[in-house]
């Protein structure tokens, strides 16, 4: 499977996920700590993917995503943006709202 291949299966089989640099519990950048603690606030289970131990998936996805920078999140298959973004909709409480929408169902 090439690398734009594994891309679109984690985006369309995760329905939140993050790429980000480190991981939730220790992230390497203070834009992708400040965008997995306003994902974590919002009480829905997600996936990562660490771009730092992944750099094929590091280079490609800007390319896949339209989007150069990192961290990303991913909705239902669908970037919903940066950290700006996310910290933003975290602010106004829509972000929680789309996690919520977007979880499975327990």
């Amino acid at each position: 499977m090439d690398i734009m291949e594994v891309i679109k299966d984690q985006v369309e089989n995760n329905d939140i996920l993050l790429y980000m640099k480190g991981s939730p519990n220790q992230p390497m950048c203070g834009f992708s700590a400040q965008t997995v603690q306003a994902v974590m606030e919002c009480g829905q289970k997600f996936a990562y993917v660490d771009v730092l131990s992944n750099p094929e998936i590091r280079e490609n996805l800007p390319k896949y995503a339209n989007w150069p920078t990192f961290p990303q999140l991913w909705v239902k298959g669908e970037l919903v943006g940066g950290c700006d973004i996310i910290t933003d909709m975290h602010q106004k409480g829509e972000l929680k709202s789309v996690l919520e929408e977007a979880a499975p169902a327990e």
